[in-house]
């Protein structure tokens, strides 16, 4: 088969590594890419959002199987478009149409359809420009700390976590009446805040069938501790200590099978992936947020452990036969430390060469944020730019692994967290 990915970052090259491994692959291209997926693919200099060289490069390079890595084509609609153009008729698709990327795209219908399908998450109300001041009055008898979320996509920024009433009232005029966020802020979820534990789980779906891939916990903030700004993740762990067989199985039965109940019955048609982020609230799952597409940098961690022929799994889907095929998972940890550039997440320079990637050991670099330079160099080109993945026996070796090879790449500025995993270390059995 000849198959596409879309996208430039670690989820992609990540998919690209693991479907390059299939005997089922014949050419590989990947659009935009970066420098990793280039050492394994062909890189088409197209944008994910651009359908019309999209839809000329399915057909140039006779492309049997589409992946759309990245949720903002999702949200816009790419696989509609794609779907109603004759001459794709025979393209497989793996993603969502924009129906059920919008568990994705909008805060507020994702709320609304768990509570309609009686899926667990915390209480919210949502409000608009024109029920400002009914929301800065909600404000005012609501439960500290409290959480407000853009309904739109915002490049996860799009959540503020305030500490007081007075910061809270702020921020919601900032979004509804100052144009915060732009289009993604013209409606604001206010949120109750819920304390726990956070971890994220992924449903690989054809539409009625579905498979539950290896759960992972993320590490958003960019400083140790947890501390500072968030970020777009600067490493995971899979699989999570705390999510046990029986935790598990009430995510199951109190969120996926009803999260893929309520899609049939609404007639969405989804294929893909839902990465549903979790918090566990005393041995509870809550749903925090749905995305229609894999995390990043968990797919970095989720990937190394299936043993599956990847390609194998994404026909499935797209043919809705998931059922016929058996999941494998491998019982070992695997631990991805990203490694940034200075100043991420805020200003940050790109083009520095990265030097020492051809003498790690033991790891997969996935390239998140690159570009390929002259006579072979790799140069930065992202704030996130590499995951450094180790597969290992136990969670202590692989951080190990991990935590050595971020310490081994060099470019200038750089930094990574020296504490992925380590909490997870200390969690009691």
């Amino acid at each position: 088969m000849n198959i596409l990915i879309l996208g430039s970052g670690g989820r992609e090259h990540a998919f690209a590594w693991k479907i390059a491994q299939s005997p089922l692959c014949h050419k590989l291209f990947v659009a935009p890419g970066n420098a990793g997926t280039a050492l394994i693919a062909t890189n088409l200099p197209i944008s994910f959002n651009d359908t019309e060289a999209i839809v000329q490069a399915l057909q140039d390079q006779k492309i049997d199987l589409l992946v759309v890595g990245p949720e903002e084509p999702l949200v816009k609609g790419l696989v509609d478009k794609l779907r109603l153009r004759k001459e794709l008729a025979n393209l497989r698709i793996v993603g969502p149409d924009q129906r059920g990327a919008q568990l994705e795209g909008s805060k507020d219908f994702s709320k609304q359809f768990m509570q309609r399908y009686g899926i667990p998450t915390a209480s919210s109300r949502t409000f608009t420009a024109d029920t400002l001041d009914e929301g800065l009055t909600y404000l005012e008898s609501h439960s500290l700390p409290i959480v407000l979320k853009a309904d739109g996509l915002a490049a996860g920024k799009g959540v503020i976590i305030s500490e007081t009433v007075a910061e809270a009232k702020t921020v919601l005029n900032d979004m509804l009446a100052g144009g915060r966020f732009g289009e993604a802020g013209h409606k604001v979820v206010i949120e109750q805040f819920l304390r726990g534990i956070e971890l994220s789980v992924f449903v690989l779906t054809d539409g009625v069938n579905y498979k539950i891939l290896p759960e992972a916990k993320d590490y958003k903030r960019i400083g140790e501790g947890d501390t500072g700004p968030n970020t777009g993740g600067m490493g995971a762990v899979s699989p999570v200590k705390f999510a046990t067989a029986k935790f598990l199985q009430k995510v199951e039965e109190k969120i996926v099978k009803p999260t893929l109940a309520g899609l049939q019955q609404e007639g969405i048609r989804y294929q893909g992936f839902i990465f549903i982020g979790l918090i566990n609230v005393k041995e509870e799952p809550y749903v925090i947020e749905y995305n229609a597409r894999m995390g990043d940098p968990e797919t970095e961690v989720v990937l190394p452990r299936i043993q599956n022929d990847f390609v194998e799994l994404m026909v499935a889907t797209a043919d809705g036969e998931l059922d016929k095929v058996q999941l494998q998972v491998s019982p070992q940890t695997a631990v991805t430390t990203v490694v940034v550039s200075g100043g991420y997440p805020d200003s940050y320079e790109k083009g520095k060469s990265i030097t020492d990637l051809a003498t790690l050991e033991d790891v997969t670099a996935f390239h998140a944020g690159t570009k390929p330079g002259f006579n072979g160099h790799v140069l930065t080109d992202g704030g996130r730019v590499l995951a450094l993945t180790a597969l290992a026996n136990s969670l202590e070796n692989a951080v190990m692994k991990s935590q050595k090879a971020a310490r081994t790449v060099q470019f200038e500025g750089k930094y990574y967290r020296k504490d992925i995993g380590l909490d997870l270390l200390r969690y009691p059995d």
